[in-house]
């Protein structure tokens, strides 16, 4: 090769290597999807829209919600992880998508398919029983349940989501046993306590403060291991030793995505975190803000919160609980 034709063929790679560099350092230059498997209207939503909207004017390119639910949210995350994973597609997910899914749905992802990012909120549930039982504490609820096998139902909303999981985890830590309603969503099943069809439920705060308030419902305990800020009732856990489960929301990219979008996204994610009104915006729902410490930690996080899910998935299907 002569001199001529070396200077030639350098001068084309390096300008590749400038090109793609550009691209990576102007990240985003182009509008951000984010996923959301939940429909319009509810807590995940809730918490889309507020990232989605202080995301946007901090990367200063739209970031746009797109809702796909439908099959305890496995639609949605499987239109991420078949995305190109060029950081512009995103997934509002929890632990669902670290294992628990395939036990449940016919899902074509794996754990590995998806990459976290970063921890956006953590939001307890919240047991709730028709106010006509008379139950007013958890230690009520077992001693009764104990007592007369079989008596309670248990409202959720759906099959393996967290409010069923929920329960699951509650049986057999505090040995009862009741009978599983699923409903399709969360103010269905809450609407059902409220209405006396079904006896208890382990509800998302939103859902259960809206029929708490009717006064056909009470409040007797919430999920987290220890006392929330924002719902003012006792933990499970004073009462069943181990007791700790509570829902919260992270964003995930497809596998692959590159390392500088991701860094552009962890830290504009804690930037929003950090933003006041943000924080008030997720607290009106229940959502306590908990930014992770790094992507290394949040995906340690994820997966230890998925092998959770994974076991109490798997123990939901031996039983007819």
């Amino acid at each position: 090769m002569n001199t001529f034709k070396a200077l030639c063929l350098a001068g084309v790679l390096f300008g590749a290597v400038a090109a793609g560099a550009q691209a990576s350092e102007s990240y985003p230059a182009k509008p951000i999807t984010l996923v959301i498997g939940f429909p319009p209207g509810g807590g995940a939503d809730h918490v889309g829209r507020v990232y989605a909207n202080s995301l946007s004017k901090l990367l200063k390119q739209p970031v746009v919600v797109e809702n796909r639910p439908g099959a305890g949210s496995t639609i949605g995350a499987n239109q991420v992880a078949r995305a190109a994973p060029d950081g512009y597609t995103l997934y509002l997910g929890n632990s669902s998508v670290m294992g628990s899914d395939s036990v449940l749905y016919k899902v074509d992802y794996t754990p590995d398919d998806f990459v976290p990012i970063a921890q956006l909120t953590t939001g307890p549930m919240v047991l709730i029983a028709n106010a006509s039982l008379g139950l007013k504490s958890v230690q009520d609820l077992i001693d009764r349940a104990r007592k007369d096998p079989g008596k309670f139902n248990v409202a959720s909303s759906g099959n393996g989501v967290i409010t069923h999981l929920a329960a699951v985890e509650f049986m057999g830590l505090a040995k009862v046993d009741f009978m599983h309603i699923p409903f399709k969503g969360g103010a269905a099943a809450t609407q059902s306590v409220a209405a006396g069809d079904t006896d208890i439920s382990f509800a998302t705060a939103p859902s259960a403060r809206a029929v708490i308030d009717t006064g056909k419902v009470v409040g007797l305990a919430v999920t987290s291991a220890q006392p929330s800020k924002l719902v003012a009732y006792p933990p499970i856990a004073q009462t069943v030793p181990g007791y700790d489960l509570s829902n919260w929301w992270g964003i995930y990219a497809p596998k692959g995505t590159p390392k500088t979008a991701i860094e552009v996204l962890f830290k504009a994610t804690n930037q929003v975190l950090s933003d006041k009104e943000v924080q008030k915006s997720l607290e009106a729902g229940y959502e306590e803000v908990t930014p992770s410490q790094s992507t290394a930690a949040f995906e340690t996080f994820a997966h230890q919160e998925g092998a959770k899910g994974l076991r109490l998935a798997k123990e939901s299907t031996s039983s007819a609980n």
